[in-house]
C-alpha cells in the first residue's frame, strides 16, 4: 500500500513540474510583448501573436521578437528621424511651421515651372513653320 501511496505522489509532483516549466516556457514567449506593451509599441499586437507563433516554431522567432519590441522608444520612435534630418531628437522643429515652410517652397516650385512652360510655348509659338518641302 505504501508503495502507491509514494507513486501518486511522484505523478503529483511529476505533473506540478511539467505543469509549471510548461507556464515558465509561456511566461518567457511573453516577454517580448511586456517590453513592446511598456513601450507603447505601434505593434503590440503582432509581436504577441508572433510570440505565440514562435512557440510552434521550436522557438526561433524569440529573440528576433526581443529585439523588434525593443528598437521602438516612445520618445525617439525608431531613432531614424533624427538620423536623417542631422537633428537631435529633442531639437526638433514646430511641425507647423516646416508644413508652412514646405508650403513655400512648393509655391515657388510652381511659378518656376509655370514661367518654364510659358517661356516653352512661346518658343514653340515663335518657331518658323516649314514648309512640307522642307521637311523631306
Amino acid at each position: 500500500m505504501e508503495g502507491r501511496v509514494l507513486d501518486f505522489i511522484a505523478l503529483g509532483i511529476l505533473v506540478t513540474v511539467v505543469i509549471t516549466l510548461l507556464y515558465a516556457v509561456i511566461y518567457i514567449h511573453d516577454i517580448p510583448y511586456e517590453i513592446a506593451k511598456k513601450r507603447n509599441h505601434p505593434h503590440l499586437h503582432a509581436i504577441h501573436t508572433a510570440g505565440w507563433v514562435s512557440l510552434f516554431l521550436m522557438h526561433a522567432l524569440w529573440p528576433f521578437l526581443w529585439i523588434w519590441a525593443t528598437l521602438y522608444t516612445p520618445k525617439t520612435g525608431w531613432g531614424i528621424s533624427s538620423a536623417v534630418n542631422g537633428q537631435k531628437p529633442d531639437a526638433q522643429g514646430d511641425p507647423n511651421q516646416e508644413l508652412v515652410a514646405l508650403k513655400a517652397r512648393v509655391a515657388v516650385l510652381e511659378e518656376k515651372l509655370e514661367l518654364t512652360l510659358k517661356q516653352q510655348s512661346k518658343a514653340i509659338l515663335e518657331q518658323k513653320p516649314q514648309s512640307p518641302a522642307e521637311e523631306v
